[in-house]
């Protein structure tokens, strides 16, 4: 009855026509940023940070959101028309989607997608609703003791699920950690590493640091690598899957659905570490049998990590809106939204601010029930966005950009920042580090610090109240556990040769 009665209450704060408005920009944003390739769910919230200031908190969120599972379902578009991801986590639907394409089914690859995706999002939300009250209490248990240990086994699970290699992203995010500690010192009100600079005194700008490694760094490099691909755009017609297609279809969304589910609430990377997974088990499953085989055109190939992909992406939330932790760079940057608004992310948020943690539960059932109807009808103008010349679309990102940063404080030391780190996160593409870990390092950081900290004085300085505590105790374990598993050198092979799949 209470889940009922919180579903309500959530119902009746996404359905107000300000939320619903906003509900739709996020989605259509979403869909287009993953229907363009290059850009991504995270520099476009990386590029909106700043405009989301002037709105109610809540919407802000609803909107965000909306840019986020919204870029999963247009993703989709690209890896079958173009045979090139809108989205990381569309990488597997190009290997049989763009297969239905040339087959002159692209209609129906588009149709089972968007069905996958609403299914899969409908039931990853119910699940949200469901666990996250039982969550919230468990959270309520943790001291900071026990926080300290789950931020260490998140910083873990995003340096073992991070692309490449593990050298780098251990550095990177040993790197976020470091930027975390620029300004001043809450306790002894010192500057650190602030250079007597004085912007730098309250510490990097968050909007800065995320724009810059994400939205300059991929105008960059989309400029440097654009390509010339084959758009099968004529034979976009019979969006509506077959009683068959469905039939062959069903099982591979439900299983898909499943583990997406489940591992969306892994740190790093569930939306694309489900989409794999999903597409590895359809392909054991089918066997060497499959007609047609997997890679020229089966169905269960866009079926699988369609509804991965989506239920991972929204499951993701879990972890954000019960503990406060980001399992994604995404995430992070919906965190940070969240303090530019001054609430503090954790279990808190369902008891201070009920409409809020409800409201964005339920806004994420209306916003795929509207991506169904932006992915379906309106597939021709998405179309359409693909013959967009790159050498308009970019310099214009470019300057919304720079516009977003200066409206932050007013101040074109925050443009500069930018600038510096957007040249920074160029360097890391050349070097092949995947800057999401030093965002999860750099929001993460200052509430490791502080709950550290926090935990030693309550324990007189004795570090072993990280050991002496069972819930502590065994989060630590999990994350040494994990840095075991990957070190194998089994579980490394896998792991390199999932990625280089991806690539």
């Amino acid at each position: 009855m209470e889940l009922l009665n919180n579903l309500g209450l959530g119902l009746a704060t996404a359905l107000t026509l300000q939320n619903l408005a906003y509900c739709f920009v996020g989605t259509l944003i979403g869909t287009l940023i993953g229907v363009l390739p290059g850009l991504g769910p995270v520099a476009t919230l990386a590029m909106l940070l700043p405009f989301t200031y002037a709105l109610e908190p809540t919407s802000a969120l609803i909107m965000l959101a909306g840019i986020y599972y919204g870029a999963q379902y247009g993703g989709s578009t690209t890896a079958i028309l173009v045979n090139l991801p809108g989205e990381s986590s569309s990488v597997v639907t190009c290997l049989d989607g763009y297969q239905m394409a040339r087959r002159g089914r692209a209609g129906t690859a588009l149709g089972i997608a968007a069905i996958g995706s609403f299914f899969a999002g409908t039931v990853a939300t119910m699940l949200i609703a469901a666990f996250a009250a039982p969550l919230v209490e468990l959270a309520f248990k943790f001291g900071p003791a026990e926080y300290f240990s789950l931020m260490v086994l998140g910083l873990v699970g995003a340096v073992v699920l991070a692309s490449g290699s593990l050298i780098k992203a251990i550095a990177m995010v040993l790197l976020g950690l470091l930027l975390g500690l620029v300004g001043t010192d809450v306790n002894s009100g010192v500057a650190r590493f602030a250079f007597d600079v004085p912007e730098l005194t309250d510490g990097i700008g968050f909007v800065a640091v995320a724009m810059g490694v994400f939205a300059f760094a991929e105008i960059v490099v989309n400029v440097e690598k654009h390509e010339k691909r084959e758009v099968f755009t004529d034979s976009v017609k019979n969006l509506l899957p077959t009683w068959a297609d469905l039939r062959e279809a069903a099982p591979a969304i439900g299983r898909g659905t499943a583990l997406g589910s489940l591992l969306g609430v892994l740190p790093g990377g569930g939306a694309l570490l489900s989409s794999f997974a999903a597409y590895t088990i359809e392909k054991k499953l089918a066997g060497p049998r499959a007609t047609p085989p997997f890679g020229q055109g089966n169905i269960r190939g866009v079926a699988g990590p369609e509804s991965a992909n989506n239920a991972g992406a929204q499951t993701a939330f879990i972890p954000m809106l019960t503990l406060g932790i980001p399992p994604n760079a995404v995430l992070a940057l919906m965190i940070g939204a969240m303090t530019i608004h001054n609430i503090q992310p954790g279990p808190q948020v369902m008891s201070s601010n009920p409409a809020l943690f409800w409201g964005l539960i339920a806004s994420m059932w209306v916003g795929n029930l509207m991506l169904v109807v932006l992915n379906l009808p309106l597939i021709g103008i998405w179309v359409q966005l693909l013959k967009v010349p790159y050498k308009w679309l970019y310099p214009a990102i470019l300057a919304f950009c720079c516009i977003g940063a200066y409206s932050i404080n007013n101040n074109p030391f925050d443009v500069y920042m930018t600038a510096i780190f957007g040249a920074v996160g160029y360097l890391f593409y050349k070097l092949g580090c995947e800057p999401a870990p030093l965002i999860l390092g750099f929001i993460l950081g200052p509430m490791m610090e502080e709950n550290l900290r926090r935990a030693l004085l309550l324990s007189r300085g004795d570090p072993t109240v990280f050991f002496t505590r069972p819930l502590s105790l065994t989060l630590l374990a999990m994350a040494a556990a994990l840095v075991v598993l990957v070190a194998l050198p089994a579980i490394k092979s896998r792991r390199e040769e999932a990625f280089q799949e991806g690539d």
